[in-house]
Protein backbone atom coordinates (compact mmCIF):
# COMPACT_ATOMS: atom_id res chain seq x y z
CA UNK A 1 0.00 0.00 0.00
CA UNK A 2 1.30 2.81 -0.80
CA UNK A 3 2.02 6.00 1.68
CA UNK A 4 -0.81 7.90 -0.22
CA UNK A 5 -3.35 5.41 0.49
CA UNK A 6 -2.07 4.48 3.94
CA UNK A 7 -2.84 8.58 5.16
CA UNK A 8 -6.07 8.30 3.23
CA UNK A 9 -6.90 5.19 4.95
CA UNK A 10 -6.21 6.61 8.36
CA UNK A 11 -7.39 10.47 7.90
CA UNK A 12 -10.76 8.60 6.92
CA UNK A 13 -10.61 6.44 10.03
CA UNK A 14 -9.79 9.46 12.06
CA UNK A 15 -12.82 11.18 10.11
CA UNK A 16 -15.57 8.01 11.29
CA UNK A 17 -14.26 7.69 14.43
CA UNK A 18 -15.08 11.96 15.08
CA UNK A 19 -18.43 11.52 13.69
CA UNK A 20 -19.34 8.62 16.05
CA UNK A 21 -18.17 10.30 18.60
CA UNK A 22 -20.01 13.45 17.77
CA UNK A 23 -23.18 11.20 17.36
CA UNK A 24 -23.17 8.62 20.25
CA UNK A 25 -21.82 11.16 23.20
CA UNK A 26 -25.13 11.29 24.39
CA UNK A 27 -24.94 7.46 25.91
CA UNK A 28 -21.32 6.98 25.74
CA UNK A 29 -20.37 8.67 29.26
CA UNK A 30 -20.63 5.44 31.42
CA UNK A 31 -18.84 3.34 29.09
CA UNK A 32 -16.07 5.79 28.41
CA UNK A 33 -16.11 6.27 32.42
CA UNK A 34 -15.54 2.41 32.42
CA UNK A 35 -13.05 1.96 29.90
CA UNK A 36 -11.05 4.94 31.81
CA UNK A 37 -11.35 3.13 35.27
CA UNK A 38 -10.41 0.28 34.04
CA UNK A 39 -7.33 1.17 32.47
CA UNK A 40 -5.99 2.81 35.46
CA UNK A 41 -7.35 -0.24 37.48
CA UNK A 42 -5.51 -2.24 35.54
CA UNK A 43 -1.56 -2.70 36.91
CA UNK A 44 -3.46 -2.65 40.50
CA UNK A 45 -5.36 -6.00 38.98
CA UNK A 46 -2.39 -7.32 37.90
CA UNK A 47 -1.19 -7.13 41.87
CA UNK A 48 -3.76 -8.47 43.04
CA UNK A 49 -3.43 -11.41 40.59
CA UNK A 50 -0.12 -12.15 41.43
CA UNK A 51 -1.67 -13.46 44.68
CA UNK A 52 -3.02 -16.44 42.87
CA UNK A 53 -6.26 -14.58 43.38
CA UNK A 54 -8.18 -15.50 39.60
CA UNK A 55 -8.39 -12.43 37.41
CA UNK A 56 -12.12 -12.28 37.47
CA UNK A 57 -11.86 -12.20 41.48
CA UNK A 58 -9.16 -9.74 41.39
CA UNK A 59 -10.93 -7.45 38.91
CA UNK A 60 -14.37 -7.66 41.50
CA UNK A 61 -12.31 -7.11 44.17
CA UNK A 62 -10.28 -4.13 43.14
CA UNK A 63 -13.70 -2.50 41.84
CA UNK A 64 -15.31 -3.24 45.10
CA UNK A 65 -12.40 -1.50 47.07
CA UNK A 66 -12.46 1.42 44.91
CA UNK A 67 -16.62 1.41 45.55
CA UNK A 68 -16.13 1.24 48.97
CA UNK A 69 -13.47 3.81 49.20
CA UNK A 70 -15.10 6.12 47.11
CA UNK A 71 -18.33 6.14 49.03
CA UNK A 72 -16.19 6.54 52.72
CA UNK A 73 -14.66 9.49 50.88
CA UNK A 74 -17.68 11.20 49.85
CA UNK A 75 -19.19 10.44 53.53
CA UNK A 76 -16.80 12.42 55.13
CA UNK A 77 -15.77 14.93 53.04
CA UNK A 78 -19.12 16.05 51.33
CA UNK A 79 -21.04 16.90 53.69
CA UNK A 80 -18.30 19.60 54.87
CA UNK A 81 -17.81 20.46 51.05
CA UNK A 82 -21.77 20.93 50.20
CA UNK A 83 -22.39 22.79 53.21
CA UNK A 84 -19.53 25.12 51.74
CA UNK A 85 -20.98 25.39 48.68
CA UNK A 86 -24.54 26.31 48.71
CA UNK A 87 -22.96 28.87 51.48
CA UNK A 88 -20.52 30.27 48.69
CA UNK A 89 -23.18 30.64 46.53
CA UNK A 90 -25.67 32.34 48.36
CA UNK A 91 -22.71 34.71 49.35
CA UNK A 92 -20.73 35.45 45.76
CA UNK A 93 -23.33 38.77 45.09
CA UNK A 94 -22.59 39.96 48.18
CA UNK A 95 -18.62 39.50 47.99
CA UNK A 96 -18.88 41.21 43.91
CA UNK A 97 -20.22 43.99 45.47
CA UNK A 98 -18.09 44.20 48.25
CA UNK A 99 -15.29 43.91 45.98
CA UNK A 100 -16.40 46.17 43.38
CA UNK A 101 -16.76 48.86 45.52
CA UNK A 102 -13.51 48.70 46.95
CA UNK A 103 -11.79 48.79 43.19
CA UNK A 104 -14.15 51.50 42.16
CA UNK A 105 -12.88 54.39 45.38
CA UNK A 106 -13.25 57.34 44.52
CA UNK A 107 -9.01 57.99 45.29
CA UNK A 108 -8.35 55.04 42.69
CA UNK A 109 -8.11 57.25 39.97
CA UNK A 110 -6.26 54.57 37.64
CA UNK A 111 -9.21 52.73 37.72
CA UNK A 112 -11.39 54.85 35.28
CA UNK A 113 -8.33 55.86 33.22
CA UNK A 114 -8.68 51.62 32.88
CA UNK A 115 -11.81 50.50 32.59
CA UNK A 116 -13.50 53.58 31.80
CA UNK A 117 -12.91 57.12 30.20
CA UNK A 118 -13.15 60.52 32.21
CA UNK A 119 -16.38 60.77 33.62
CA UNK A 120 -17.68 57.62 32.71
CA UNK A 121 -19.00 54.66 35.34
CA UNK A 122 -15.83 52.25 35.87
CA UNK A 123 -18.20 50.41 38.03
CA UNK A 124 -20.35 49.53 34.34
CA UNK A 125 -17.09 48.64 32.57
CA UNK A 126 -16.18 46.03 35.61
CA UNK A 127 -19.80 44.78 35.88
CA UNK A 128 -19.83 44.82 32.36
CA UNK A 129 -16.72 42.27 32.09
CA UNK A 130 -17.52 40.11 35.48
CA UNK A 131 -21.14 39.58 33.17
CA UNK A 132 -19.11 38.61 29.96
CA UNK A 133 -16.94 36.20 31.77
CA UNK A 134 -19.70 34.68 33.45
CA UNK A 135 -21.91 34.21 30.37
CA UNK A 136 -18.38 32.71 29.19
CA UNK A 137 -17.88 30.08 31.49
CA UNK A 138 -22.21 29.46 31.71
CA UNK A 139 -22.18 28.70 28.09
CA UNK A 140 -19.20 26.41 28.27
CA UNK A 141 -20.86 24.30 31.42
CA UNK A 142 -23.74 24.19 29.03
CA UNK A 143 -22.31 22.73 26.41
CA UNK A 144 -20.44 20.26 29.19
CA UNK A 145 -24.11 19.46 30.41
CA UNK A 146 -25.46 19.47 26.92
CA UNK A 147 -23.23 16.69 25.89
CA UNK A 148 -24.02 14.17 28.53
CA UNK A 149 -27.75 14.61 29.86
CA UNK A 150 -29.31 12.82 26.98
CA UNK A 151 -30.20 9.24 28.25
CA UNK A 152 -27.63 9.40 30.64
CA UNK A 153 -28.30 9.99 34.32
CA UNK A 154 -26.65 9.80 37.29
CA UNK A 155 -27.88 6.52 37.99
CA UNK A 156 -26.83 5.29 34.79
CA UNK A 157 -23.38 6.54 35.23
CA UNK A 158 -23.19 4.97 38.95
CA UNK A 159 -24.28 1.72 37.74
CA UNK A 160 -22.92 0.86 34.42
CA UNK A 161 -19.82 2.63 35.14
CA UNK A 162 -18.48 -0.18 37.35
CA UNK A 163 -20.05 -2.81 35.55
CA UNK A 164 -17.68 -2.01 32.15
CA UNK A 165 -15.03 -1.52 33.91
CA UNK A 166 -15.23 -5.51 35.50
CA UNK A 167 -15.78 -6.61 32.28
CA UNK A 168 -12.70 -4.43 30.72
CA UNK A 169 -10.42 -5.96 33.39
CA UNK A 170 -11.68 -9.58 33.12
CA UNK A 171 -10.91 -9.21 29.45
CA UNK A 172 -8.27 -6.62 29.14
CA UNK A 173 -5.54 -9.34 28.23
CA UNK A 174 -7.91 -10.76 25.19
CA UNK A 175 -8.63 -7.50 24.26
CA UNK A 176 -5.14 -6.31 23.31
CA UNK A 177 -3.81 -9.19 22.19
CA UNK A 178 -6.96 -9.35 19.80
CA UNK A 179 -6.00 -5.65 18.58
CA UNK A 180 -2.76 -6.67 18.47
CA UNK A 181 -3.60 -9.19 16.13
CA UNK A 182 -5.25 -6.84 13.23
CA UNK A 183 -2.32 -5.03 12.84
CA UNK A 184 -0.79 -5.15 9.41
CA UNK A 185 2.39 -7.58 10.38
CA UNK A 186 5.28 -5.55 8.64
CA UNK A 187 4.15 -2.69 10.48
CA UNK A 188 3.84 -4.83 13.69
CA UNK A 189 6.87 -3.41 15.49
CA UNK A 190 6.41 0.11 14.71
CA UNK A 191 2.88 0.44 16.09
CA UNK A 192 3.88 -1.05 18.86
CA UNK A 193 6.17 1.04 19.91
CA UNK A 194 4.31 4.25 19.18
CA UNK A 195 1.69 2.29 21.45
CA UNK A 196 4.04 1.78 23.92
CA UNK A 197 4.90 5.71 23.78
CA UNK A 198 1.23 6.83 23.90
CA UNK A 199 0.99 4.29 26.90
CA UNK A 200 3.50 5.69 28.85
CA UNK A 201 2.62 9.47 28.12
CA UNK A 202 -0.92 8.57 29.69
CA UNK A 203 -0.40 6.68 32.53
CA UNK A 204 2.66 8.85 33.27
CA UNK A 205 0.31 12.09 33.71
CA UNK A 206 -2.72 10.32 34.64
CA UNK A 207 -0.63 9.02 37.88
CA UNK A 208 1.52 11.48 38.87
CA UNK A 209 -1.02 14.69 37.98
CA UNK A 210 -3.67 12.72 40.13
CA UNK A 211 -0.89 12.15 43.09
CA UNK A 212 -0.52 16.09 42.64
CA UNK A 213 -3.89 16.80 42.64
CA UNK A 214 -4.53 15.16 46.04
CA UNK A 215 -1.54 16.88 47.63
CA UNK A 216 -2.38 20.20 46.29
CA UNK A 217 -6.03 19.80 47.21
CA UNK A 218 -5.15 19.08 51.06
CA UNK A 219 -2.39 21.60 51.01
CA UNK A 220 -4.57 24.46 50.16
CA UNK A 221 -7.37 23.09 52.05
CA UNK A 222 -5.35 23.68 55.09
CA UNK A 223 -3.96 26.78 54.39
CA UNK A 224 -6.86 28.38 53.22
CA UNK A 225 -8.78 27.18 56.28
CA UNK A 226 -5.67 28.33 59.15
CA UNK A 227 -5.34 31.42 57.20
CA UNK A 228 -9.20 32.31 58.27
CA UNK A 229 -10.72 32.61 55.11
CA UNK A 230 -14.31 31.87 54.60
CA UNK A 231 -15.11 28.80 52.19
CA UNK A 232 -11.22 27.73 52.29
CA UNK A 233 -11.62 24.23 52.53
CA UNK A 234 -13.93 24.33 49.90
CA UNK A 235 -12.05 26.63 47.50
CA UNK A 236 -8.92 24.68 48.21
CA UNK A 237 -10.21 21.37 47.50
CA UNK A 238 -11.67 22.48 44.43
CA UNK A 239 -8.17 24.00 43.58
CA UNK A 240 -6.43 21.16 43.95
CA UNK A 241 -9.34 19.06 41.82
CA UNK A 242 -8.89 21.31 38.99
CA UNK A 243 -5.34 21.47 38.95
CA UNK A 244 -5.60 17.88 37.39
CA UNK A 245 -5.12 20.72 34.58
CA UNK A 246 -1.48 22.29 34.76
CA UNK A 247 -2.36 26.46 35.89
CA UNK A 248 -6.05 26.32 35.76
CA UNK A 249 -6.67 25.21 38.67
CA UNK A 250 -4.31 27.64 40.95
CA UNK A 251 -5.13 30.61 38.92
CA UNK A 252 -8.68 29.86 39.13
CA UNK A 253 -8.50 29.27 42.51
CA UNK A 254 -6.14 32.12 43.02
CA UNK A 255 -8.79 34.50 41.70
CA UNK A 256 -11.41 33.07 43.95
CA UNK A 257 -9.86 33.12 46.75
CA UNK A 258 -8.24 36.74 46.86
CA UNK A 259 -11.46 38.49 45.83
CA UNK A 260 -12.93 36.34 48.66
CA UNK A 261 -10.41 37.39 50.97
CA UNK A 262 -10.87 41.29 49.70
CA UNK A 263 -14.70 41.09 50.25
CA UNK A 264 -13.63 39.52 53.64
CA UNK A 265 -10.40 40.95 54.86
CA UNK A 266 -10.31 44.50 53.56
CA UNK A 267 -8.43 46.90 54.48
CA UNK A 268 -6.28 44.01 56.43
CA UNK A 269 -3.65 43.56 53.83
CA UNK A 270 -1.82 41.27 56.27
CA UNK A 271 -4.82 38.60 56.46
CA UNK A 272 -4.82 39.06 52.13
CA UNK A 273 -1.02 38.99 52.04
CA UNK A 274 -1.37 35.26 54.14
CA UNK A 275 -3.95 33.94 51.36
CA UNK A 276 -2.04 35.32 48.30
CA UNK A 277 0.99 33.29 50.31
CA UNK A 278 -0.62 29.89 50.21
CA UNK A 279 -0.57 29.87 46.62
CA UNK A 280 2.54 31.24 46.31
CA UNK A 281 4.13 28.56 48.18
CA UNK A 282 1.39 25.70 46.59
CA UNK A 283 2.94 26.79 42.88
CA UNK A 284 6.55 26.67 44.32
CA UNK A 285 5.88 23.38 45.90
CA UNK A 286 3.65 21.84 42.08
CA UNK A 287 6.63 23.53 39.77
CA UNK A 288 9.81 22.64 41.57
CA UNK A 289 9.34 19.66 43.50
CA UNK A 290 6.19 17.68 42.60
CA UNK A 291 5.79 18.04 38.97
CA UNK A 292 9.14 17.24 38.40
CA UNK A 293 9.46 14.34 40.47
CA UNK A 294 5.93 12.87 39.64
CA UNK A 295 5.23 14.32 36.26
CA UNK A 296 8.32 14.98 34.57
CA UNK A 297 9.31 16.01 30.78
CA UNK A 298 9.23 12.28 28.85
CA UNK A 299 5.03 12.73 29.41
CA UNK A 300 5.34 15.23 26.67
CA UNK A 301 1.93 16.92 27.10
CA UNK A 302 2.49 20.66 27.02
CA UNK A 303 0.14 22.87 29.24
CA UNK A 304 -1.12 25.53 26.60
CA UNK A 305 -1.83 21.51 24.40
CA UNK A 306 -3.50 20.02 26.83
CA UNK A 307 -5.81 23.30 28.18
CA UNK A 308 -6.77 23.54 24.34
CA UNK A 309 -7.57 19.69 24.06
CA UNK A 310 -9.74 20.00 26.90
CA UNK A 311 -11.77 22.56 25.71
CA UNK A 312 -11.86 21.78 22.20
CA UNK A 313 -13.00 18.39 22.93
CA UNK A 314 -15.06 19.95 25.49
CA UNK A 315 -16.71 22.06 23.24
CA UNK A 316 -17.63 19.61 20.80
CA UNK A 317 -18.42 16.62 22.49
CA UNK A 318 -19.15 17.69 25.68
CA UNK A 319 -18.09 16.11 28.97
CA UNK A 320 -17.25 12.78 26.66
CA UNK A 321 -15.51 15.24 25.09
CA UNK A 322 -13.43 16.10 28.60
CA UNK A 323 -12.98 12.72 29.59
CA UNK A 324 -11.37 11.70 26.05
CA UNK A 325 -9.38 14.56 25.01
CA UNK A 326 -6.02 13.75 27.36
CA UNK A 327 -5.78 10.49 25.57
CA UNK A 328 -6.44 11.97 22.34
CA UNK A 329 -4.25 14.78 23.10
CA UNK A 330 -1.52 11.66 24.22
CA UNK A 331 -1.86 9.78 21.11
CA UNK A 332 -1.86 13.21 19.29
CA UNK A 333 1.29 14.02 20.43
CA UNK A 334 3.37 10.99 19.92
CA UNK A 335 1.67 10.24 16.35
CA UNK A 336 3.20 13.48 15.38
CA UNK A 337 6.53 13.30 17.14
CA UNK A 338 6.99 10.31 15.02
CA UNK A 339 5.24 11.98 11.62
CA UNK A 340 8.16 14.75 12.25
CA UNK A 341 11.11 12.24 12.78
CA UNK A 342 9.57 10.50 9.48
CA UNK A 343 9.56 13.61 7.57
CA UNK A 344 13.61 14.53 9.12
CA UNK A 345 14.56 11.00 8.14
CA UNK A 346 12.89 11.62 4.25
CA UNK A 347 14.16 13.10 0.95
CA UNK A 348 12.07 15.84 1.19
CA UNK A 349 13.86 17.32 4.31
CA UNK A 350 17.50 15.83 4.02
CA UNK A 351 17.04 16.60 -0.33
CA UNK A 352 19.30 13.26 -1.01
CA UNK A 353 18.24 9.84 -1.64
CA UNK A 354 18.50 7.12 1.07
CA UNK A 355 20.52 4.16 -0.11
Amino acid sequence: MSLERQVMFWVVALLIFGALLWLLSPVLLPFIAGMALAYLLDPLTRQVERTGIGRAASALLVIVFIIVLFAVVIMLVAPILGTQLFALIEHIPKYAERVQAVIIEPNRAWLERAFGSPGGDPGKSIGGLMAQGASWIATFLASLWAGGRALVSLFSLLIITPVVAIYLLCDWDRLVTTIDSWIPLHQRETVRGLAREIDDAIAGFFRGQAVICLILGTFYALGLTFSGLHFGFLIGMLTGLMSFVPFVGAITGFLVASGVAIAQFWPDWASIAMVIGVFVVGQALEGYILSPKLVGAKVGLHPVWLMFSLFAFGYLFGFVGVLVAIPLAAAIGVLTRFALRQYQASELYTGTRPR
